[in-house]
């Protein structure tokens, strides 16, 4: 199933902050097809359309809370929702997870999509 595509919805923090998070996702989803971009918006998105069902971090989903900030650097906290596919989730997740210092804020699943919070610390 390719061609499956993954949003990140960002709130709090800046836009220098979100295309922190969106370059470290971009090292196995590539370029998204939309950035964040607007300073004043209240909360912002990227969009990666060109994820693929193999693109699984194969189980990794239990290490999102409290990962080692060894990544970008972000000025303030910033929420981050991932939506896609259950395997695009948990990779993305994991990523975050090791790029930053994040805490699980939940999950929802549903039949063929999911949804991971996570809260990402400076």
């Amino acid at each position: 199933m390719s061609g499956t595509q993954l949003t990140v919805t960002f709130s709090g923090g800046q836009v220098a902050d979100d295309r922190a998070v969106v370059e470290a996702l971009e090292r196995d989803f590539g370029a998204p097809d939309e950035r964040p971009t607007d300073e004043n918006a209240t909360v912002r998105t990227a969009t990666f359309s060109g994820v693929t069902a193999g693109q699984d971090a194969g189980g990794a989903a239990g290490r999102a809370s409290g990962g080692t900030g060894t990544g970008g650097h972000l000025s303030a906290p910033v929420t981050v929702t991932l939506q896609g596919t259950p395997g695009a989730v948990r990779k993305a997740s994991d990523l975050l997870a090791h790029a930053f210092t994040a805490h699980d804020e939940g999950a929802a699943a549903g039949d063929q999509e999911q949804e991971r919070q996570l809260r990402l610390e400076p």
